[in-house]
């Protein structure tokens, strides 16, 4: 990975994928934002196969890029929780632009109409993503099989 101050080219592009653009740094993205993970041992079980050399690189790297902040647990000071910080939450149209493309070119394990309605909804999705980021909501955006979002004490908030 090239430095900060010394990146390969001046590309938006290419300085961006320095930072976040390797499959593992985004999928610890797409845990913290869509499936409300927090600890190293979430994103260790998430499905991936991440080993935990790469997860806690990745980790670094997230947090020295300042698109992740650490947090010691409140009732345990030894562990420690990730969240995004305000430059990461950012990435949640990029997150769902790959959703939106992946699922109108390619097969996936995830409900097409579900994330159709989502990109039809864009602002609505992304008001939401920032609302429960302010709050420190950690629900997942969407679980398993759903495609609504369930507000806590509150209607679900309806992609339709």
């Amino acid at each position: 990975m090239a430095s900060k101050s010394n990146p390969r080219s001046g590309c938006p592009v290419s300085v961006s994928l320095e930072i976040f653009g390797d499959r593992w740094s985004l999928l610890i993205i797409r845990d913290l934002m869509v499936r409300g993970f927090r600890t190293f041992k979430q994103f260790q079980g998430s499905g991936e196969g991440i080993a935990t050399n790469i997860l806690a690189e990745r980790l670094e790297r997230l947090e020295a890029a300042d698109i992740i902040a650490p947090e010691p647990e409140k009732t345990d000071g030894r562990r420690i929780n990730y969240r995004l910080t305000e430059k990461g939450i950012d990435l949640a149209l990029v997150m769902q632009e790959l959703l939106s493309w992946r699922a109108k070119h390619e097969r996936t394990g995830v409900d097409c109409a579900g994330i159709a309605k989502m990109a039809r909804n864009r602002e609505r999705v992304l008001t939401e993503v920032r609302r429960r980021w302010g709050r420190r909501d950690t629900t997942p955006l969407l679980p398993p099989g759903r495609t609504r979002v369930e507000v806590r004490n509150k209607r679900p908030v309806d992609f339709a």
